[in-house]
Formats: structure tokens, C-alpha cells, sequence
């Protein structure tokens, strides 16, 4: 079925409200200076869930230029009418200083919000605070807890922090066996993190072919940051293959 034109500019919250789920699909699916136009007048008119994809656009540079402030913003607003994901990225602002100063509390306070109404990347952005004990006491406990509430709903990163504990034997017993289900999902779920411990596993296991597709994956989604630490581990590795994707990676990271 051909995805369906774009609708006009809304004027109101009762246009916005007869929307189809295709006619919001065909806007985000819209080239993006058109469609940043569409969506910057629905989140003026009050919509939540335009202002949280505007602020998204606004942080991401999609069909206009930059504004952390003016994303983190709308952000706000959206979570101040409840919006899950409003909640979530406004805690992101906050946690990362994009757009405003870093405020741990804030970014807990909202992260809290969002996990309350079971958003799954609220519950594992929680789960990082405790597992990490950046803005509370550190605890592994509630944070594992946080991140299998995420997974049950399919969130490949908090499959891969899942499959960590597994291996690492913290809070659970180290079970390497349950540690490789958690990494198979998170990697066929797109987590780059995910794909790069599920390489390692299949290399340990003597499964070269199968590690090297993993990795061959890794950079299409990887942060710079990551791209340059899982580099520089591989340039450890004694198999050619694997320390010319080490280079890869390096090469990419540097780039970016």
C-alpha cells in the first residue's frame, strides 16, 4: 500500500486529533526540511507528542539547524503534559548538559517520570543512575531489576547490560551460558555494545566466521567513542581479520 501524501500544516489540535497513524508516518517520512516545518507548527499548537519529536529534530539537526536549548525546551513541555518520552529525553538534556547545564537531579527526577509509566528507555536510563551511582548510592540490585523491566518490552540495551551481570557474576551467579542468550538478543535487536560482546563470546568459542559478521556490524551503529575503544581491543586480537576491523573502526572514529 503507497504511504499516503503528506497532510497540510495543522491549524489546530482538532486537525492534528483526525490524523491517521499513516498520515503521521508519511510526515515523518517526509523530507526534512518539509517535514521539521509540519511538525514545528503541531508542537506549537500544544500536540505532546509533536513537541517531543520537534525536540528531537531540534538536538538532531533534522531539516533544521541544531538547538539543544530549544529542543531540551520542548522537551519540557511535552513532559509536563505527561509525555513518556518527553520525560526521558528532557532527563537525557539534563544527564549529557545539551542545552543547559549538567543537573543530575534533574535528569533522575525525570528519568523516574519516565520510568513510572514503563517507557523502556526510561527504565534502563534509571537503571544506569543506580548502576552507575552517578545521582544516587550505587546499587546493582535494583538496577538489574530496572534493566530486565526494559528488556521484557524488548529493549536490546538493557539486554546487553543483562547479559554483563551474567557474565561478570554481579548480583546473579556468572553464567556465561545465560549471558550469550542475552547478547544473541541484544545483537539481532541492533545494540552495537550487544554485538561486540556477542563476537567476543563467538571468538572464545572458536566461532570465527560468525564473530566476524558480528563485528562487521558494530560500526554502522556505533558511537565514535565506541568505535574507538572496541578498535583499539581488536588491534589486541592475534587474527589479521579481527585487527583490520580494529583499524576500521579507529579509522571511523577518527573521522567522525
Amino acid at each position: 500500500m503507497p504511504t499516503p501524501p503528506v497532510p497540510e500544516a495543522p491549524s489546530s489540535l482538532r486537525d492534528l486529533a483526525q490524523l491517521s497513524a499513516a498520515q503521521w508516518s508519511a510526515v515523518l517520512l517526509a523530507e526534512p526540511p518539509h517535514a521539521a516545518g509540519w511538525m514545528a507548527a503541531a508542537a506549537r499548537l500544544g500536540h505532546a507528542n509533536a513537541q517531543a519529536v520537534w525536540g528531537q529534530w531540534l538536538l538532531d539537526g533534522h531539516g533544521t539547524q541544531r538547538n539543544p536549548t530549544a529542543a531540551l525546551s520542548w522537551f519540557e513541555s511535552a513532559a509536563r503534559q505527561g509525555h513518556a518520552m518527553g520525560m526521558n529525553m528532557a532527563g537525557r538534556c539534563h544527564e549529557n548538559g545539551w542545552g543547559t547545564h549538567v543537573d543530575l537531579a534533574a535528569a533522575l527526577a525525570r528519568y523516574r517520570q519516565a520510568a513510572a509509566q514503563k517507557l523502556d528507555a526510561g527504565l534502563y536510563n534509571l537503571a544506569n543512575q543506580f548502576a552507575a551511582g552517578k545521582s544516587v548510592p550505587q546499587d546493582h540490585a535494583q538496577a538489574l531489576a530496572l534493566y530486565r523491566q526494559a528488556a521484557e518490552q524488548g529493549h536490546a540495551k538493557s539486554m546487553t547490560k543483562i547479559g554483563r551481570y551474567h557474565e561478570d557474576g554481579l548480583v546473579v551467579g556468572k553464567d556465561l551460558e545465560a549471558a550469550f542468550v542475552c547478547y544473541e538478543k541484544a545483537a539481532r535487536g541492533g545494540d552495537f555494545r550487544g554485538q561486540f560482546c556477542l563476537a567476543g563470546m563467538l571468538a572464545a568459542q572458536g566461532r570465527t566466521e560468525q564473530a566476524l559478521a558480528w563485528l562487521r556490524k558494530v560500526p554502522l551503529t556505533a558511537t565514535p567513542g565506541f568505535r574507538e575503544e572496541a578498535g583499539r581491543a581488536l588491534l589486541q586480537s592475534p587474527h589479521e581479520e579481527f585487527r583490520r576491523i580494529g583499524e576500521q573502526m579507529l579509522a571511523r572514529a577518527t573521522a567522525a
